[in-house]
């Protein structure tokens, strides 16, 4: 009697023919193919207006493909699993702003989970880790605005690292940094043991963090591979409006 193959565990995101339509007739997406395995940590690459918020807005839900299917860990989005499906999708506002609510960091990490019904020491402790994993849990007390840009940046991480997500979705996880911040917003996310997907402009971070991207034009992805290669594709990079810093040559960054 043979034995059965040992389980395989579903990649984080599986995206399949998603194609979508705003109300006014926009179509935005025709047709995204992306799969993104466990512990990935992904660039999404693109000009404005390629469609790369309306894929987001469909990874938990938001929106409601047209055609096509989405998948995370395994499980589709649609109706009867949202509640897990957007646990399971933490997205990360370019606007740490958007994220934080709360008259203290320790409410705001604590809001998600206590929703989900985590009481007592249980919720402590995940607010604890979270906090611990962004470099900020000394700050817990303190009201988010009397932070620093970078430090609310990533405690916005940590607001949603605290629902134990299965993929971490970054719009622009780079905007308005300095670069001391950048680079403590870099530590973090290597360190990650979860999922990621970088939405971003910033292609040297992407580089730095991610190491294969996927380039998202005209609402299907034109290229997926390894970021460095991409980068030093002139003409694909010139096809889709994508430009480098003046004088930044990615060969030069250690593999």
């Amino acid at each position: 009697m043979s034995e059965s193959p040992p389980a395989t565990t579903p990649p984080s995101l599986v995206v399949r023919g998603l194609a979508y339509a705003y109300p006014d007739g926009h179509q935005a997406l025709f047709g995204v193919d992306l799969t993104i395995a466990r512990g990935e940590r992904v660039a999404l690459l693109g000009p404005n207006g390629a469609g790369k918020t309306t894929l987001v807005l469909h990874l938990n839900g938001i929106l409601t493909a047209g055609a096509g299917t989405v998948e995370v860990a395994g499980l589709p989005v649609a109706g009867e699993h949202l509640r897990e499906i957007r646990r399971r999708v933490g997205i990360v506002f370019q606007d740490p702003d958007d994220q934080l609510f709360m008259p203290t960091v320790r409410e705001d990490v604590a809001f998600g989970p206590a929703n989900l019904g985590l009481r007592g020491a249980a919720l402590e402790e995940r607010v604890r880790y979270a906090l611990d994993r962004v470099g900020m849990a000394d700050f817990a007390d303190r009201p988010p605005h009397h932070l620093s840009y970078g430090q609310r940046r990533r405690v916005a991480v940590a607001t949603v690292l605290a629902m134990e997500p299965e993929i971490l979705v970054l719009d622009e996880p780079s905007s308005n940094l300095d670069p001391a911040s950048r680079r403590e917003l870099a530590d973090v996310l290597r360190s990650l043991d979860v999922t990621v997907l970088m939405v971003t402009h910033d292609l040297p971070y992407a580089l730095e963090l991610c190491p294969r991207s996927a380039v998202l034009a005209g609402g299907v992805v034109v290229a997926d591979g390894d970021t460095r290669d991409l980068l030093l594709n002139r003409d694909l990079m010139a096809a889709h409006r994508l430009e480098l810093p003046y004088g930044f040559d990615p060969s030069s960054v250690p593999a």
